[in-house]
């Protein structure tokens, strides 16, 4: 009751039917504190959804992680109808429908190329299931900048980190670090910065911008280049509260929602490098494969 309360109902009221007010939507976001939710989700439905109809549609939003959701529930908050328009990460919600793993396998993606393409050949299946088996009707898919490992201590390939404990925050990941003789642990993006000062895990696999956003960089020396994974996410509304929506309603949504995809595809392109950049305190950063980003003087260098 009380998350239905806090997320509402995005059903025009009858007062909406007859254009006398604006249909207004509650929106489950991403992570906050990371540029695709303050810089592109946030401001998208804050303002550039009611700017775009004219204020025929209203809208707020609030990161999951904010809004006391846990990343494994989405999907079935979504069936269940208790969220109306979420946003779910793909990894977490693969421990509930393990195929969604098989759209960005660890090592797979090297470059945001291929991850397009990988994207492009699974999302006729993703979309069917999410339709299917969750009442979920998909209208965007985010992508993170890529996930690169963060470390205490130097580190010059993979193989290095045998017998380290490495953060990690999905199924595949914590197979890849498994296999390479690494323990992992999966730890909520939140926790990361806590769980390295106080020497719960001391590598943590995160995004290259999102880690510099949360301060990963002040805990740790060392980034190696190569992207294990991209991190993905689905936004999707509920069928029944999708369907209920007057059909101009559901048209100027689809097609807003896509550029607010392409938006944040191109960002995660750029900020892979942006990130990768700041955290070894460079405006250009060399394709060196891992990287001193900084010690106890602050000195930063190769």
């Amino acid at each position: 009751m009380i998350l239905a309360l806090l997320f509402g109902h995005a059903l025009p009221n009858p007062a909406s039917a007859q254009g006398e007010a604006p249909i207004r939507m509650r929106i489950v976001g991403g992570l906050a504190d990371v540029s695709q939710y303050v810089r592109y989700e946030e401001p998208f439905w804050r303002e550039r959804i009611a700017q775009a109809t004219n204020g025929r549609i209203v809208a707020e939003v609030a990161p999951f992680d904010r809004s006391g959701i846990r990343g494994q529930e989405m999907l079935s908050l979504m069936r269940r109808g208790v969220v109306f328009f979420g946003t779910g990460l793909l990894a977490v919600s693969s421990t509930e429908e393990p195929e969604f793993n098989a759209i960005d396998l660890p090592a797979v993606n090297p470059d945001i190329g291929a991850l397009r393409r990988s994207v492009a050949a699974f999302l006729g299946h993703l979309s069917e299931t999410l339709r299917d088996h969750y009442d979920e009707e998909l209208l965007g898919v985010y992508v993170y900048p890529a996930q690169v490992v963060f470390c205490r201590r130097p580190f010059s390939r993979l193989a290095d980190l045998a017998g380290r404990r490495v953060r990690t925050s999905s199924v595949g990941q914590s197979e890849m670090f498994m296999a390479l003789g690494a323990t992992p642990v999966v730890i909520p993006f939140a926790e990361i910065v806590t769980a390295i000062r106080s020497g719960v895990v001391e590598c943590a696999v995160t995004g290259t911008l999102s880690g510099n956003d949360i301060g990963l960089h002040e805990v740790t020396t060392h980034v190696h280049g190569m992207a294990i994974t991209w991190g993905l996410s689905i936004f999707g509304a509920n069928l029944g509260t999708w369907h209920a929506l007057p059909e101009w309603a559901r048209d100027t949504i689809r097609g807003e929602v896509a550029k607010l995809e392409a938006e944040i595809w191109d960002a995660a392109d750029r900020e892979t490098s942006e990130g990768l950049a700041c955290n070894a305190g460079t405006a250009k950063l060399p394709e060196w494969p891992a990287w001193n980003h900084g010690d106890s003087t602050g000195h930063r260098s190769r």
